[in-house]
C-alpha cells in the first residue's frame, strides 16, 4: 500500500510503527511539503485536505494518523496476532485507548506544536505561556503512568496509544525538550524503545526534524 509521508513527522512515524506491528509493508512515497508536492492535482484527488500522512490501500485513501492506525489494526491486526493494539472486543478498554489517542492529538502533541511550530515556520517569538502548557500536558501523562503502569492505557499489553505517544515524545527528544523530571514518563519511554516494533526506524526518521528545532528557544 502507498504511504505518503515525511520522516520528521510524528504522526507519520506513528503509522510507520503501527504498520510494522501488524506486519504490513508500506510503499513509501516521500512527500516534500516545502516543494508543494501535497498540492499537486494527483495528490489532491486522493486527499483534498492535502496533508500527510496519507495511506492508499488498494484504492482506498485515508488520512489523519490515528484513523490510519486504527484501520491498519482492524484490517490486518488479527492475521498478525496484534489485534490487541486496538481492543474493539472490550469497549471500556478501547475507550481508554481512544482517550489517550485524543489526548495525544488534542493536548500533548497539540501543545508541543503550539509552542514550537510558529517559531519554526512563521519566525514568531517564543511564548512562555505556551511552553508552560507543555509541562502541564506531561504532568497529565505522568499521572496516567502512576502506580507502575507499564502502558499509557493501562492493561498488560501494548496499544496504539503507546505507539502514538511514543512518536510524539521522540519528537520532544529530537527538539531538545528535557522530560527527565517526569520519572514515570521517562521510565515508560525507555521501555517502549525495546517494546514497539519499528521503534528504531521511528528514531532514525525523527532525526530529519532536528535542523528545524536547532533554531528554537528552549
Amino acid at each position: 500500500m502507498d504511504f505518503y509521508y515525511l520522516p520528521g513527522s510524528a504522526p507519520c512515524r506513528a503509522v510507520q510503527m503501527t504498520a510494522a506491528a501488524v506486519g504490513v509493508e508500506l510503499n513509501l512515497k516521500l512527500t516534500n511539503l516545502m516543494a508543494g508536492e501535497h498540492l499537486k492535482p494527483e495528490f489532491l484527488k486522493l486527499n483534498p485536505q492535502h496533508c500527510v500522512p496519507t495511506l492508499v490501500d488498494n484504492g482506498f485513501a485515508l488520512w489523519e494518523s490515528r484513523a490510519i492506525m486504527c484501520y491498519l489494526v482492524e484490517r490486518y491486526g488479527q492475521r498478525s496476532g496484534h489485534d490487541g493494539l486496538y481492543p474493539r472486543d472490550d469497549p471500556q478498554r478501547c475507550a481508554v485507548v481512544n482517550q489517550r489517542l485524543f489526548f495525544d492529538m488534542g493536548t500533548l502533541y497539540q501543545r508541543f506544536g503550539d509552542y514550537y511550530y510558529p517559531q519554526i515556520f512563521e519566525g514568531a517569538p517564543a511564548v512562555e505561556a505556551d511552553y508552560k502548557k507543555i509541562a502541564e500536558a506531561l504532568g497529565f501523562l505522568e499521572a496516567f503512568l502512576d502506580g507502575g503502569a507499564q502502558f499509557v492505557a493501562g492493561g498488560n499489553c501494548l496499544t496504539l496509544a503507546d505507539i502514538s505517544i511514543y512518536a510524539t515524545l521522540t519528537t520532544f527528544e529530537v527538539a531538545g525538550y528535557d522530560f527527565g523530571e517526569y520519572l514515570n514518563v521517562s521510565r515508560w519511554y525507555k521501555r517502549m524503545a525495546g517494546a514497539i516494533p519499528g521503534a528504531e526506524t521511528n528514531r532514525s526518521w525523527a532525526e530529519a526534524a532536528r535542523p528545524f528545532f536547532d533554531k528554537v528557544k528552549h
